[in-house]
């Protein structure tokens, strides 16, 4: 079973300095327009093709997707799981969640918009 964390615990992991592979499973254009800080592109539909490529198997991973309704992290972790990968994480709130709590973002979205990596007036 896929152990599910909290935004305040991603944001503990975060902030202590744990060494974790961060991973945005929704589909490249998504991640390239916004995705959280320091999280690596991984889509679902190209996980197991690209998963040994980007991630050892004994690496920390935390997936997360679009929102708490979005399904795509559970299933990326299951997959993970199945291939070996023992510690992974679903950050189950995924973005949606994150930028509600006004946590760090980057991508082309914010350049755009000349922010810096925040999706609120913070920056």
């Amino acid at each position: 079973m896929v152990r599910k964390i909290t935004r305040d615990e991603l944001k503990g992991m975060i902030e202590s300095g744990v060494r974790f592979k961060l991973v945005d499973v929704l589909v490249k254009e998504h991640f390239d327009d916004e995705h959280i800080k320091g999280a690596i592109s991984l889509p679902l539909n190209e996980l197991e093709q690209k998963a040994s490529k980007l991630l050892k198997r004994d690496d920390l991973i935390v997936v997360y997707c679009a929102s708490f309704e979005c399904q795509a992290s559970t299933k990326a972790a299951e997959k993970l799981m199945s291939m070996g990968y023992k510690n992974v994480l679903d950050y189950k709130g995924g973005l949606k969640d994150y930028k509600e709590g006004g946590m760090p973002l980057e991508g082309q979205r914010f350049k755009r918009e000349g922010q810096s990596c925040q999706a609120c007036s913070a920056c």
